[in-house]
Parts: C-alpha cells; structure tokens; sequence
C-alpha cells in the first residue's frame, strides 16, 4: 500500500511517500514559499497538484494535525465531521490547524475517494491524569474555554518511545521512559507504561523548556509587567515570548545551538550563559519526571540538538543519575515522525 504522508504548513507543504508495511520511503519532498510575494505556488491546492503530479498509485493519505484538543484522542478517518472538529480546534492553533486543514480540503479535491486519515499531535498526550494538566485556575476555565494541558510532539515521543523498547528488546508497557525532543522547538514526555503521563508543553508549545526562540516557564505576572512597562499589544507580547526570547533572546546572538556552542568557546558569556540555562531546566525536568515515575529505565534525544550536539547531551547528563540506584539507559535516536504518521495511517485502515 502506498501511504502519503503530508505535513502542511501556512506556506509550505513537506511529503513523503511510503510503501506500506515495509515503510520504505519511495519519494519525498518539500513545496515553498506558497502565497508569498513572486510565488507560482499561489495555494495549497496548488501546491498539492504539483506534488501529485510527481508521484502516482496513492492508496491513503495520512496528515498531520496539531492540535486535536480534548476532541480526538486517536487517529481517525477524516470525514465532514472530522474536519468540522479541526477547524473548531484552529481557535487553540490559530498558525497550524488552519494550514493543516487546506492541505486536508486541497487532498480531498484532488484525490476524491481516496481515504484520508488525521494523526494528530496532541493525541498521545491524551493519557496525562487530571492532576497533571489541569492548571491552578478556576476550573470553569477547563470546562468552557479548554484551558488545559494538551502537549505537543507528540508523534515524535511516541515514535522514539517505541523504538527506545526494540532497542532495549522489552516491552513498551514494562519501561518509564523519559524522552527529549531537542530542536529549535523543545518538549520532554515521561512515557510510564507506553502511555505519557506528563510533558512539558502545556496549552501551547511556549511552555516548558527554553527554546530557539521561545521562553518557555516564566512568571505569568511578568506578562501584564511587561505590557504595562513597555506598553506592548498582546500581539507584540505574544511575538516576544515565542520569537525574540529563548536562546536568541539571551543570547542576543542566534537561536541556533551550534552557533552558541562556537561562540561560547571564542569566550561569549551570553552564550555560555544561553547554553547553561537550557542545560539546566532540561535537567530540572528530567529530575522531576522521574519522580513522578518512580524512576527511569531510558533517557532518549532526539530532534536536531538531542540526535546532534554530543556536547548538549554530556552536559545535560553530568552528575544527573548520581541519585539514582541504577543509571538508566542513554539512547540517540532519531525521529521520524512522517513514518509513525504513516504507520498510524496504516493500521487504522487495514484495522477497519
């Protein structure tokens, strides 16, 4: 069975083709620049039509969403009542899920008949207890607006989970996993059982670790602090927590690891100090989630920093199991979340 994978974004759609079972990836690539300025991609329907113009005999298309709320648990088979949910879920990733669903309606159009499937980013997350994602705010708030922890990633911690246990040759269900997805965007799952029981994005990708560029945990009162100081929009507030803080912002220098690992070592102190503060609520984390576990029998990297800055990984791991009985397993292991996506697809169907 050949499976599409599509990962579509506000201005750009990334695809790969699969052979399914085998997961051999038979063609893949990526379309830019879509509705921008000099562009011949004017949409996404657009886009898709050169995209299948490249490739042929697609059995099943299996997109990414990332943000199914409390409203999808699990992969499902789009229909008009999947895609009326998705657009309800837009108000809680107004940059994603819009971007998500045109590449959704433009398969619809171009592949009528061929059955579509959503595998959603949220979805793995599903499984964290009410005391690890209900916030300490009125609790009318969780029941009419949604405020919540939902987490993020999720494909990618589901994925490196699955295949920490073949490596290891045990069960998923036997293992308290931590993972750590290190990229320009960062999250970190205790996975207890084969089921995440807490992770550190909450109701949107900015809490947590510190990241390329946003700040992650921060005091919520520094906000309105802000705002009234420097007398900010929400929407320049907002582009301040998610693209000039993180690394960048203290850096003052760049978002990107490698560059503050060369300038840290030529003696820069706000990329040292960059560096520290990322190593240090990482640690932070990795020491509280296995306290929720009751331990840890794996500590898994992946993503762009975690798959690739050994130096990262040493400093994060230094003086980290000196508490424990028994160090647990460290493993690099890449992701992919386009074949999880695929086989997700996969299942479900041939399930059905």
């Amino acid at each position: 069975m050949k499976v599409l994978v599509i990962n579509s974004g506000s201005s750009s759609i990334k695809y790969k083709l699969f052979l399914m079972p085998q997961g051999e990836v038979i063609s893949q690539g990526k379309i830019e620049r879509i509705g921008e300025r000099g562009s011949k991609i004017r949409d996404h329907y657009t886009g898709f039509r050169m995209i299948l113009s490249r490739i042929e005999g697609v059995d099943l298309v299996g997109h990414r969403v990332v943000h199914g709320a409390e409203k999808f648990k699990d992969t499902v088979v789009i229909d008009a009542a999947v895609i009326r949910k998705i657009r309800q879920c837009a108000l809680l990733a107004p940059l994603h899920n819009p971007a998500n669903l045109a590449g959704i309606l433009a398969c619809k159009k171009l592949l009528p008949g061929t059955t579509q499937v959503a595998v959603f980013d949220t979805a793995f997350h599903q499984t964290l207890p009410d005391y690890a994602y209900i916030y300490g705010l009125p609790y009318e708030y969780y029941m009419r607006l949604g405020i919540r922890k939902y987490g993020f990633h999720g494909t990618s911690h589901h994925y490196v989970a699955g295949e920490c246990a073949r490596i290891l040759k045990k069960s998923l269900h036997a293992l308290k996993i931590i993972t750590c997805h290190l990229g320009n965007g960062c999250s970190i799952a205790a996975i207890k059982e084969g089921k995440s029981v807490d992770t550190s994005m909450g109701f949107t990708p900015l809490e947590g670790l510190i990241m390329g560029t946003r700040c992650g945990d921060i005091d919520p009162a520094l906000i309105t602090y802000i705002m009234a100081k420097k007398k900010f929009t929400p929407l320049k507030m907002d582009e301040l927590l998610n693209k000039a803080s993180g690394l960048k912002g203290i850096s003052g220098i760049s978002n990107d690891m490698r560059v503050l690992e060369k300038k840290s070592r030529q003696g820069g102190i706000r990329a040292k100090l960059a560096i520290e503060i990322f190593v240090y609520r990482i640690k932070k984390y990795i020491g509280a989630y296995a306290a929720v576990m009751g331990g840890c029998d794996a500590l898994v990297f992946t993503a762009g920093i975690g798959e690739n800055q050994g130096i990262i990984r040493k400093k994060i791991c230094l003086g980290l199991f000196s508490f424990f009985k028994k160090s647990p397993r460290v493993l690099v292991i890449p992701t992919n979340e386009e074949l999880m996506i695929a086989r997700q697809a996969h299942r479900l169907v041939r399930a059905a």
